[in-house]
């Protein structure tokens, strides 16, 4: 069984490889790369007011220098980034805390309000307790290097985020790859570790939601599988924290798994619309790498007025259920839309890939689609196969009809100028 042959896990020598002997000419050769790409107009495009579903960017080529869009490539997926409710209460933490705790949790960096969202984060998930992380990406790394030894297995999905892979790059354990969501794949890699390390620690690592496909796991199959042969169950639930299962608890949620994750990892950049990242678990595994994760001991604390902002959020998504109910239904209009025009799409999460044959240029693509007042990524080579380049489109909440109409037309008109669907 073979997997998945480019994920996330790439570098610069993957979209170029020039031979390069020297920093210098590396450096020169990939510049006016970049500034080509940027040039383009499809990268680091510059906002001109809070993330929300109906956003103003920067456009020389538009009238007064700017230009509005529907922003249908933001992981801001319940719209909270503009929420007068989190706002109001951000800035009241910010008067009363200032903008940063000025060192690491352990010694200074540690406050009620963090404390609070641990405790918040831990029933959320359904664990014992958690800790904060600066980031996501940090939060990745952090548990990884910590709990896994020379002697440990990790077994992980093909198309994991690229912070697992650092992680793994980081740490001195055996890491295996398996394929995307392929459970027969899993047991035939569980059978040979356990042939081989009966004896040994083995986690077995997937995602809530997978971003650059949209789907999710088959994580009660995931959970049976990690009982029959003795490994724990790690889940980074980035994209599903506030986007899967009826109140947007996640996939445990979802999968009716709550309590029956042994590490489970999170985000605040996605729903939260914050920077920041957490880890939940038992009580001795959180103690455990309050110590030994290097991510996080030698990191300042996330800053207060952030740790109130999802806070308010948590707040928001536990007074406002119909606002994931409404994610769901504008998905599913939306992709009732796209396949009426005749494209082959899914709609399992806030996230929907669209295919793009590989003749088709993905800058020019994404370009058009802005210029016609509509905002989306577009995917292309190493982080999929060429073959399977794609627009990655995100959902919001906060779409009205009148919105999902105008997109759905948008895209079905550039689209067509591109040939598309063949």
């Amino acid at each position: 069984m073979s997997v998945d042959p480019i994920a996330e896990d790439f570098s610069v020598e993957d979209f170029l490889k020039p031979g390069w002997e020297t920093l210098e000419a590396k450096l020169s050769f990939f510049s006016p790369y970049f500034r080509k790409l940027r040039a383009e107009g499809a990268l680091m495009r510059e906002a001109q007011g809070p993330a929300a579903a109906h956003m103003r960017y920067a456009d020389p080529d538009a009238a007064g220098g700017a230009r509005d869009v529907l922003m249908f490539g933001s992981n801001n997926y319940l719209g909270l980034a503009n929420e007068p409710e989190l706002i109001e209460k951000t800035v009241a933490a910010l008067r009363e805390f200032g903008v940063g705790c000025g060192g690491p949790p352990l010694l200074n960096g540690y406050t009620r309000l963090h404390r609070e969202l641990e405790e918040r984060l831990a029933r959320l998930k359904g664990a014992e307790d958690a800790l904060l992380y600066s980031s996501g990406y940090a939060a990745n790394v952090g548990w990884l290097a910590a709990l896994l030894s020379r002697k440990d297995v990790l077994l992980y999905d093909s198309l994991s985020h690229a912070s697992l892979h650092d992680g793994i790059k980081m740490g001195s354990f055996k890491a295996t790859p398996f394929a995307h969501n392929n459970m027969q794949d899993l047991r035939k890699r569980l059978m040979e570790v356990r042939y081989e390390a009966p004896y040994a620690n083995v986690i077995v690592a997937v995602e809530g939601l997978y971003s650059m496909h949209g789907d999710t796991p088959p994580l009660r199959e995931v959970r049976q599988l990690c009982d029959k042969f003795g490994a724990l169950l790690a889940v980074d639930d980035a994209h599903g924290t506030g986007v899967l299962g009826a109140l947007g608890h996640g996939i445990q949620e979802a999968c009716e798994l709550s309590g029956r994750v042994d590490v489970t990892l999170g985000t605040f950049s996605k729903v939260f619309a914050v920077a920041g990242g957490f880890v939940a678990g038992s009580n001795e595994l959180v103690d455990f790498l309050r110590f030994y994760s290097r991510s996080y001991m030698f990191s300042a604390s996330i800053p207060t007025p952030t740790v109130a902002s999802v806070l308010a959020g948590l707040d928001f998504l536990e007074a406002h259920p119909e606002r994931v109910q409404q994610l769901r239904e504008n998905v599913d209009y939306l992709v009732a839309g796209l396949r009426a025009a005749g494209f082959d799409v899914e709609g399992q999460s806030a996230i929907v890939p669209l295919g793009v044959p590989e003749r088709v240029s993905m800058q020019k693509l994404v370009w058009r689609l802005h210029q016609e007042g509509v905002f989306v990524n577009g995917i292309t080579f190493p982080a999929v196969p060429k073959s399977k380049q794609r627009l990655r489109i995100s959902m919001m909440a906060t779409f009205t009809r009148a919105d999902l109409d105008r997109a759905l037309e948008v895209m079905a008109r550039v689209l067509a100028e591109f040939g598309l669907p063949e």
